[in-house]
């Protein structure tokens, strides 16, 4: 059964919906049955990187709200965070565009790690305070998972993978999907947000119960 996953690097409730399902699949009894697929969405693909305004600077701007409404926003976010063992670090957080992070992503997939670079990627952006639109950065998260980081390097300067990352954003207006992270499990059933891990277990078991049939 397939489960494909369209997020942003960017979005912080895609990391939080990502250990949701990930907690949820673990107890599944037919996990090793399941094939999950990362799907690129960007929320501004025309958005540039800004290393001269923090992240809570460029929320400001981006949402046209006050400094005490984006903290707010921001603590509630980190709270829910904390509730799957995730510490945001916000207040580090580089304003980046997410392409290149993307394009790595579907690189990955050729090597059959593309796990584990979504997870090193989201790391990056949401706690580490790594800026993901920087090539050097790119080329050290692609060591950490086995990529040969020359290879990234070559891959970025290049235009590989945008066609890709174009393709996914193309499939998910295609399906209506306007916001992330999405959840699209055997083509047929939707969970939109970071969910409960209740309704990703209820989900998968009504997925997988129409796939036998």
């Amino acid at each position: 059964m397939k489960i494909s996953i369209w997020s942003d690097i960017r979005c912080p409730f895609c990391y939080i919906g990502k250990r949701n399902f990930e907690e949820a699949l673990a107890n599944f009894p037919y996990k090793d049955e399941v094939i999950v697929e990362w799907k690129s969405f960007e929320l501004d693909p025309t958005m540039e990187t800004r290393t001269d305004i923090s992240g809570l600077a460029h929320f400001m701007q981006a949402k046209n709200v006050d400094k005490p409404t984006a903290e707010g926003m921001f603590a509630n976010v980190t709270t829910m965070a904390k509730t799957v063992d995730l510490d945001f670090q916000f207040n580090k957080m580089i304003p980046a565009n997410s392409l290149k992070a993307h394009r790595l992503l579907h690189f990955a997939k050729k090597y059959n790690v593309a796990d584990a670079a979504k997870e090193v990627l989201l790391k990056a952006h949401l706690i580490e305070g790594e800026n993901i639109d920087d090539v050097a950065v790119l080329m050290q998260l692609a060591e950490k998972i086995g990529l040969e980081p020359a290879e990234v390097k070559t891959m970025i300067d290049s235009e590989d993978f945008i066609y890709e990352v174009r393709q996914d954003q193309m499939e998910a207006r295609n399906l209506g999907i306007n916001g992330v992270p999405f959840f699209v499990l055997d083509h047929t059933y939707g969970i939109s947000g970071a969910q409960p891990v209740a309704v990703f277990t209820e989900t998968l078991e009504k997925a997988w119960e129409n796939h036998q049939e």
